[in-house]
């Protein structure tokens, strides 16, 4: 290596055959290339010793156990701390406290427990039992059926729930207000000045601007939080946090009821009849508006101008041409995103799905198509539409969306 050269850390390496006429020739199987392979080096692992165990409460409000280490040179960089995922993880290794344990770094990035070296724990060593009640609030933890996380339920009153959901309303794919971020959110939430996402819209600049000094930056700040009120219906549904309830659901849900008076007061069977709307997933809905402290939420968000309804434009694009009819969408495309030509899909009746089948009723297919999407579609004879002929068969030009 000469001087001044750089070393890399890397993971793997892949070997390719250079010649394109040669790849053209080899051709692919149904999931790689045959002009190439890849070869993955062998992680770096190290032994420590198990310290103790702590618990973090995300805005979910599930419990992750986090095992605290004697600190080990891994990878390059001085490891102390590895998830343990959740309490069948603990079991599954029989974790004590002062093991020494085995740690890797999962795509050299993230570390985590693989191992425990037996003939070394101590004979005194207590196992590791997962606590039963939350770390933050005190409230008996609770662990639902068919879920491997235990949960704090009190998400109305506990803090990690309240800041991570208040992060979660000014995400981009939330409320997209990206003049504060979960810094600002532990400041304002430390100073008493929110303790929900309604109160950000109460916030006044003079009351974030310190000595006098932060006024461009915090009229930035309410500039962004009062804009956020424009932003559609279904962003706002999903942007409420209802647990198990992500984007695509949200979206889903906002174009079946059209308004938030719809969704707040359908039961069971209405909330069913959405697709890809289950069973624990509308019990966790109806839960969320039968709260009053987050009905009370929902209605300051109403007072203060929330788009709680499809807008006009929305409803009156919906149409039927593509009802009945299953698309998956694969490629790169030039004229809208994957997620725009999701949208168009859902207000034109069609419905989008993630694999190929024999229900499949056509593939959207951009540049890049994935080889084995292409060869199952050819075998299974489900059509192949282009970007164009989509937008020609719902009749809208290029720019419409």
């Amino acid at each position: 290596m000469g001087r001044g050269a750089q070393k890399l850390a890397t993971d793997g390496i892949v070997l390719k055959v250079n010649s394109l006429r040669q790849q053209r020739a080899l051709g692919f199987t149904a999931k790689s290339p045959r002009w190439a392979i890849a070869y993955k080096f062998k992680a770096e692992r190290e032994c420590t010793r198990l310290l103790e165990v702590s618990y973090q409460v995300g805005r979910t409000g599930a419990v992750t156990p986090v095992a605290n280490m004697e600190p080990v040179q891994l990878a390059g960089t001085t490891v102390r701390r590895a998830t343990l995922n959740n309490e069948d993880f603990i079991k599954s290794f029989d974790l004590h406290i002062g093991d020494y344990v085995y740690v890797e770094k999962g795509g050299e990035i993230i570390p985590k427990i693989v191992g425990v070296d037996l003939d070394r724990r101590p004979i005194i060593a207590q196992p590791v039992t997962f606590i039963k009640r939350c770390p933050e609030c005190g409230t008996p933890l609770v662990r639902y059926e068919g879920e491997a996380a235990w949960y704090c339920p009190n998400d109305t009153g506990c803090p990690p729930q309240i800041k991570g959901r208040i992060e979660h309303f000014i995400s981009r794919k939330a409320m997209n207000i990206d003049s504060i971020g979960p810094e600002t959110i532990e400041e304002y939430y430390r100073r008493g000045l929110i303790r929900d996402a309604a109160d950000l819209y109460d916030i006044e600049v003079q009351q974030i601007n310190g000595d006098g000094s932060r006024t461009k930056s915090a009229q930035r700040i309410v500039n962004g939080i009062q804009q956020s009120k424009k932003v559609p219906f279904e962003r706002v549904v999903f942007a409420l946090g209802i647990r198990f309830v992500g984007e695509t659901s949200a979206r889903l849900l906002a174009r079946h009821f059209k308004t938030m008076d719809a969704l707040m007061t359908a039961d069971m069977a209405d909330l069913q009849e959405v697709e890809g709307i289950g069973e624990v997933m509308a019990a966790s809905i109806i839960g969320y508006f039968h709260n009053d402290m987050n009905r009370k939420l929902v209605e300051r968000l109403r007072g203060y101008g929330m788009q709680f309804a499809l807008s006009a434009e929305q409803t009156a694009a919906d149409s039927d041409k593509l009802a009945g009819q299953s698309i998956v969408i694969s490629g790169v495309f030039t004229h809208h995103s994957r997620d725009e030509y999701k949208l168009i899909i859902e207000r034109n009746g069609g419905k989008n799905v993630g694999s190929i089948s024999s229900k499949t009723s056509f593939i959207l297919a951009g540049d890049n198509m994935g080889p084995s999407k292409l060869q199952k579609a050819e075998k299974l004879g489900i059509r192949i539409v282009s970007e164009d002929e989509f937008l020609a068969m719902l009749s809208l030009s290029v720019t419409e969306a």
